[in-house]
């Protein structure tokens, strides 16, 4: 059985539009470091190698929050904000939590539009698919992963 669907995060409109006139470069770096240490140790260098290079930028909707980051060779950096994006992926937070305990599909997201994937879509299918393949990138204590 499928747990409930939860809905986007309440956050007053204002206090949301304020979120998101802050700078990138600190949510950005953030995610960059916490990627470093969730994601980068399971890449295999010829993933990493396909997946490099490439700005992509990830919205979270409801908190008007947005990163931009690149995969290098030392790991993941944040960008700046402006400059050529390869792809953009937009959600609520709810949505991304769910993807990254492994409880809700990318796929299905996607085809109900609750995740919207913008740019170069061969980039985004190697991205979507190498994701599938780790699996479940945050596991809870007691919580079968």
């Amino acid at each position: 059985m499928t747990p409930a669907r939860q809905t986007a995060l309440p956050l007053p409109g204002v206090l949301r539009d304020l979120v998101a006139r802050l700078p990138i470069r600190p949510p950005s770096f953030a995610l960059a470091l916490a990627l470093d240490r969730l994601l980068r140790p399971q890449l295999s260098d010829d993933v990493a190698a396909q997946l490099a290079d490439q700005v992509v930028e990830i919205e979270v909707r409801d908190l008007g929050v947005r990163c931009r980051l690149m995969l290098t060779s030392s790991g993941f950096r944040a960008v700046p904000d402006g400059g050529p994006l390869t792809l953009r992926v937009v959600a609520d937070a709810v949505s991304y939590l769910r993807l990254l305990r492994g409880e809700e599909d990318a796929d299905r997201l996607f085809f109900e539009r609750a995740l919207v994937m913008e740019g170069d879509t061969e980039y985004g299918l190697i991205l979507k698919n190498t994701l599938d393949a780790l699996g479940p990138l945050l596991r809870w204590p007691g919580r079968p992963s």
